[in-house]
């Protein structure tokens, strides 16, 4: 359906031409027209399917024209990037509108934050663990909110985020409209949903575990020590153009991102462990074509957008079909094509097995001609976890050893610097008495001295003028 026809604003309707829009996915054609008459929604549908604009543009619509300085919508999202992200489209959607959005998630500074709660903008697209950091605080208030999204509720659910979802609630009027969105509905994400949901129009365009129709998918054998090297071959070749490769934990990403760059491949890492700065700046310089490569586990197998993405390498396979489905629904968006490789190893057949029975087919598998699947890797790419341990465990001991001995150090040295002050103070005490003593005794001495003196002179002291004795003398006998 043309956008057109959902009779927006017409401020809106520039904008979306503006971003090439001309006509509504399926999610977007279902799920406008109800949102703009108010109702709640429960929509299900697979990522890259279009639901930002889906419910951005009703929002939007339903704002415009309303007093300003109030946060009048709230959408909540799982992760930082697609927090950015829907910011991000929010700006280009409203570009001829006065209308305001604000991202608020954590790894950066709440001051700029704390502004956009205190002026008010019209909508905030927020985690929920900042923004509940943000109401301990009395300027965050949403007491006026009329909408609230729940974006990517089922990936919400996977990383824990229910029980501050249910914080969050407690902050916001019972009354207002609520859009709800979701790739798939477990058991928890449907309970949440009739919480929340009054009387919802309902929409599933669920395809479950079926990739996007415009993805073309291979499989390379290999095994799981030449997967680096096979990965590199592909990219050398231009079988591959800019891509995301997904991997299965942190640390094969770092080991993966370090690899290419030693091979003279430009890549950036994201996952979570990086800081804000650094995942910004990867997920920016993949987009603007700074980076050929980004290294990535499956925190950007949700809802990341990125125009005309080649292709998506799984060099680890995933455990869960449905993550799978996500990974690769990264390429082939909004209708387009792409295509989307996994290096598979023999210690991956039965994950691989797994997928290829949720998508109902058999993937095709590719050779590589001319790559050498019986050669050595020249370095290991793979670190075993029990000597990565014993790596950890043998650091933290020296550590400890070097911070004993310095803490000894230090003590003997507090000891040495003790006894050298007493030593000194003890000096100092024994030595005053003597010099005084001397002093006594050298006074006595001159006293005797001129006393005898006189004596020898005849003389006498004043109380003893013939000579200083006050006892009698006989002629011819001694003293007495």
């Amino acid at each position: 359906m043309p956008f057109a026809k959902f009779k927006l604003h017409p401020d809106l309707l520039r904008g979306v031409r503006e971003l090439g829009f001309t006509r509504a996915t399926p999610i977007q054609d279902q799920a406008i027209p109800p949102a703009l008459e108010g109702k709640d929604l429960l929509a299900c549908a697979m990522t890259g399917s279009g639901k930002t604009a889906a419910f951005l543009l009703p929002i939007l619509h339903r704002l415009i024209g309303k007093p300003r300085g109030v946060t009048r919508a709230l959408v909540l999202t799982p992760t930082r990037e697609l927090a950015a992200q829907i910011e991000e489209h929010l700006r280009q959607l409203a570009v001829h509108t006065p209308l305001s959005g604000a991202a608020i998630f954590g790894g950066v500074g709440m001051g700029p934050q704390e502004h956009a709660f205190r002026t008010g903008v019209d909508v905030v697209i927020a985690t929920p663990g900042r923004l509940l950091d943000h109401f301990k605080q009395p300027y965050a208030k949403l007491d006026r909110l009329e909408v609230l999204v729940l974006d990517e509720a089922d990936r919400m659910l996977d990383m824990g985020f229910l029980p501050d979802i249910r914080r969050v609630l407690k902050h916001l009027p019972a009354r207002r409209q609520t859009l709800f969105f979701s790739a798939t509905m477990p058991g928890p994400i449907q309970a949440l949903s009739r919480e929340l949901l009054h009387d919802p129009a309902s929409i599933n365009l669920e395809r479950r575990s079926a990739p996007a129709v415009g993805i073309r998918q291979a499989v390379y054998a290999v095994r799981e020590d030449l997967k680096p090297a096979l990965f590199v071959e592909l990219l050398r070749r231009g079988d591959v153009g800019n891509v995301i490769v997904f991997t299965r934990t942190k640390h094969r990403s770092n080991r993966l991102a370090d690899y290419l760059t030693s091979q003279g491949v430009s890549n950036a890492r994201i996952h979570g462990n990086r800081s804000q700065a650094q995942r910004t700046d990867a997920l920016e310089g993949f987009k603007t074509g700074r980076y050929r490569c980004l290294v990535a586990t499956d925190i950007v197998a949700r809802g990341i957008d990125v125009e005309q993405l080649e292709h998506v390498v799984n060099f680890d396979v995933p455990h869960l079909p449905e993550d799978y489905i996500h990974r690769v629904g990264r390429t082939a968006r909004a209708e387009a094509t792409g295509d989307a490789f996994t290096l598979v190893s023999p210690e991956d057949e039965q994950d691989l097995a797994a997928i290829e029975r949720a998508i109902g087919k058999r993937l095709p598998r590719v050779v590589v001609p001319g790559f050498d699947y019986a050669s050595k890797p020249t370095q290991r790419f793979e670190v075993p976890i029990a000597e990565r341990i014993a790596e950890i465990r043998a650091r933290k001991a020296e550590e400890r050893k070097r911070a004993k001995e310095k803490a000894e150090r230090r003590a003997a040295n507090a000891a040495g610097g003790g006894r050298a002050a007493a030593a000194k103070t003890a000096g100092t005490g024994s030595d005053r008495p003597s010099r005084a003593h001397g002093r006594s005794e050298g006074a006595d001495a001159k006293r005797d001295g001129d006393a005898g003196r006189r004596r020898r002179r005849g003389g006498g002291s004043k109380g003893n003028p013939g000579g200083g004795a006050s006892h009698s003398r006989r002629p011819d006998g001694p003293y007495r």
